[in-house]
Parts: C-alpha cells; sequence; structure tokens
C-alpha cells in the first residue's frame, strides 16, 4: 500500500492525480499481428469469405482446445445462443430460464421462438445466477437453464446440473465473457449440455463478428446444424438415417434447407482470424490474469471494495469486462456514485457503477407481441404468466449499488498497474472527505 494515500488530497478536491501512465498499449485488444492480417488477406484474394473449409479445420482447432467433441461456428454469439435454444427443444409455450443481470442476447432470441423467459436473481459476489433461485422457477414447461459466466466469473456449476439433472432440464452455458475460464479446474463451457459464445471484436477471444457452439452431444450438433446450416445437411454422418444420432425425427429428409430459416455460416476472415488467435490465446489470457491479478492483490483489504474472482481452483479466463464489488456499508454509507466520481478524478475514467441492467424490467418482455399473436410473446402460447415487475428480483436491482467498472489490463506493467491500484484506494481510504 501506497503510505501516501490516505494524507495526500483526492484529485476531486484538488490533490494530485494518482494515475500519470499514459500508455494505451495497457489497454489495446485484440492483439493483431501479420500472422491474422496474412490469414484474413489470404481469405480475402481467394474469394473464400463464404466458404466452410477453413472454418471446419478452426471447429475442430476449438473442440480440441475446448475439450469437447464437437463445435460449430456461427455468425454470431446471439444466434449461437438461437442455435443451442432450438437444438434444446425450445419452442412455443415453454420457459427457458436465465439470469436478469446479463446483456440481452443471453435469452432474448427464445421469444422469437415462442418461448417465455423466466429470470432467475443473481449471487451478491459472484453476479453471476443463483442456483438456490432456479429450482422454485422449474415448471413442466421449462426446456433449459441458461447460465452466464458474467464477467469471466465461473456461475457455480456443480448444484445447477445437479437441479437440471433431477427435473430432466438442459443446461446452456452462455460462455460470451468467460474462454478459458475454469471452474474447479474444468473449463467452462464443457460441463453444461451445450455451450455458445461470442466471438465479437470486444470480447477476450475476439476474431470479429462471429459465435460458436461447442457440445459433447452428437444430437445436439446436429440438431444445431440442421437448423441454421443449411450447407452442411446430408453430408456423410451428418443425417443419413444410419448414423444419425436424432432417434425421434429423421432430419435427413429436410436436407438443403434450414429447419429455422437461418443462415447461420461463420465469415472464413473471422474462421482464418480464430485459428491464429487460438493458438496465442493461452499465453495472452495467462498475462491478463498475472495483471488482473496483480491489480486486485494490491487492493486486498482495503474497505468497501472487493475483487470479483472466484475461489482458487477456478479463473476468470480473459476476465472480460472487468468488475468489482462495491461495500458501502463498509464505508460509512458513501454513495457508489460518489466513490466512482473520485475514481474517475484520479485518472481513470472509465470507472461507473454498475454493470448490465436487469432484463426483467424491461418492455421487452412484458408487453412485446413479436410473433403477431395478440399478446404480449411471454404469454401468447399458454404459458403461465411469469413476467416479473420491479421488486422480485433484489440481487439484480440492486447491481448499480454493488458492482463497479474496473481497467481491463491486457498487459502486465507492475508500475502502471500499481497507478490504477491505488486511484482505487485513495477514494476508499478517504470516503469520509467524500461523504
Amino acid at each position: 500500500m501506497s503510505v501516501s494515500t490516505a494524507t495526500e488530497p483526492l484529485a476531486l478536491l484538488g490533490g494530485p492525480k494518482s494515475i500519470t501512465y499514459t500508455d494505451n498499449k495497457l489497454f489495446h485488444w485484440p492483439i493483431v499481428t501479420a500472422e491474422d492480417e496474412q490469414a484474413v488477406i489470404e481469405v480475402l484474394r481467394t474469394g473464400n469469405m463464404s466458404g466452410t473449409n477453413i472454418t471446419k479445420q478452426f471447429e475442430a482447432e476449438f473442440a480440441a482446445w475446448q475439450g469437447t467433441q464437437y463445435a460449430l461456428g456461427y455468425c454470431n454469439g446471439t444466434a449461437a445462443l438461437l442455435g443451442a435454444f432450438w437444438a434444446c427443444g425450445v419452442g412455443a409455450g415453454d420457459e427457458l430460464i436465465c439470469p436478469s443481470m446479463t446483456y440481452w442476447a443471453s435469452c432474448t432470441s427464445a421469444l422469437g421462438l415462442g418461448a417465455a423467459v423466466h429470470f432467475a436473481d443473481i449471487e451478491r459476489d459472484s453476479l453471476c445466477i443463483d442456483p438456490k433461485d432456479i429450482e422454485r422457477r422449474i415448471t413442466p414447461r421449462t426446456k433449459a437453464i441458461v447460465v452466464v459466466h458474467y464477467a469471466g466469473y465461473p456461475a457455480d456449476m456443480d448444484p445447477i446440473m445437479a437441479i437440471a439433472r433431477k427435473h430432466k432440464v438442459k443446461v446452456i452455458e452462455d460462455v460470451s465473457h468467460a474462454h478459458g475460464s475454469l471452474y474447479k479446474g474444468r473449463k467452462v463451457g464443457t460441463i453444461g449440455d451445450i455451450a455458445a459464445m461470442s466471438m465479437m471484436a470486444g470480447k477476450s477471444f475476439a476474431i470479429g463478428e462471429a459465435g460458436m457452439v461447442a457440445t459433447n452431444s452428437k444430437e445436439l450438433y446436429e440438431r444445431c446444424i440442421a437448423y441454421g446450416h443449411y450447407e452442411r445437411t446430408g453430408g456423410a454422418s451428418i443425417y443419413t438415417q444410419a448414423e444419425s444420432a436424432v432417434s425421434n425425427v429423421d432430419l435427413n429428409k429436410f436436407k438443403g434447407l434450414p429447419l429455422g430459416g437461418h443462415k447461420h455460416r461463420m465469415n472464413q476472415t473471422c474462421s482464418a482470424m480464430g485459428r491464429v488467435q487460438l493458438k496465442h490465446y493461452d499465453a495472452r489470457i495467462a498475462e491478463i490474469q498475472k495483471a488482473m491479478n496483480r491489480f486486485w492483490d494490491s487492493l486486498e483489504g482495503v474497505p468497501g471494495i472487493r475483487a470479483h474472482r472466484p475461489p482458487k481452483g477456478s479463473t476468470m479466463g480473459g476476465w472480460y469486462a472487468a468488475r468489482g464489488l462495491y461495500r458501502a456499508e463498509e464505508l460509512g454509507g458513501l454513495p457508489i456514485e460518489k466513490y466512482c466520481d473520485a475514481v474517475r478524478a484520479e485518472g481513470f475514467g472509465g470507472c461507473h457503477p454498475g454493470a448490465n441492467f436487469p432484463l426483467h424490467t424491461h418492455n421487452v418482455f412484458h408487453e412485446a407481441d413479436l410473433l403477431h399473436q395478440g399478446k404480449p410473446t411471454m404469454v401468447a402460447f399458454g404459458q403461465r404468466d411469469v413476467r416479473q415487475g420491479a421488486g422480485t428480483l433484489p440481487v439484480s436491482e440492486s447491481i448499480a449499488k454493488i458492482a463497479f467498472t474496473v481497467p481491463w489490463f491486457k498487459h502486465d506493467v507492475p508500475e502502471a498497474i500499481e497507478q490504477y491500484a491505488n486511484a482505487f484506494r485513495k477514494a476508499a481510504l478517504n470516503a469520509d472527505k467524500l461523504r
């Protein structure tokens, strides 16, 4: 700890800024080299953007890295989630359980299948779905539970899987924030029935606008193909009546057309870049983890703020969209807004309260008639009314009071990281001057 932190005047009150380091390399992402450029240029020059040969190579390499039997490339993460929903049997009149505090793509496309979303609350420390809030929401119409590993933090999968197996519902892992995160030594995306993830430019595994599904289930993999990958249907070992894992319907008779009417194919400029990025990803996120852990280790014991990171044995992967946890009661009730104001004045302009807003309060899940049924889609197909208003999910609704943005370091530069840590420490230790 800097001994001068508590005695130096806050920058907000006229003191010196904690952060003087100005090299933007600290946050630059993704790392693009000549190897990425050459791979993409080759696709462009051959006019092979809409093929599948490179994507299939990427899928095989990604499946081996992920630790699943199958991987399937998508045009984006939202499409990957939609494909996973349909593969798991989500349809008109069904229900999907999902945390409310997440990005809209984690569940909104279920409405396009005629399903309702029953939102669950999150845990105060992990910011992930609360296993204790899941089981009471399961009904005979529940088809799947969506688990979001929020900001890289692995959700508590053991109790979630136990609940899912007890009630015979599928578990879909949304790994968009958590490529490479480990839950008790197991890679997230390998624990549930199927995983879907975004690989857009802002993610920790960033290859453009792309997505991926990963699973050990041949049936789910083939159903994902049938729904949005028309050019792959009818091929060897895909939907041949003798070899298909799908026992209740011969999907081979639908070959050549996507059952969902969607084209989910990945652009091969993305898959070419993906192959290169995958070779370096483990080493690059190891540096991110070193940097982020350095930051939080430096702040250990500072009142009012907590690291958003799991216990030993689990990891944060690429630590996407890093957050801190705020405990106002330890700072005499100092509002989080005032704390963040002070940190921004110290030189980190990205410090703001909150995270994603709670989806259960949005009108799309209360009033939108997306399928022109003359009533909100959430209740249009005989579902019980699971719409939830303000006050129903207290932790999710308190997100702007209990979490805040912290720097997402991409490189481990000790002297710079200590300056950033000092900004957060200084604001906390001078809380009495901010109240």
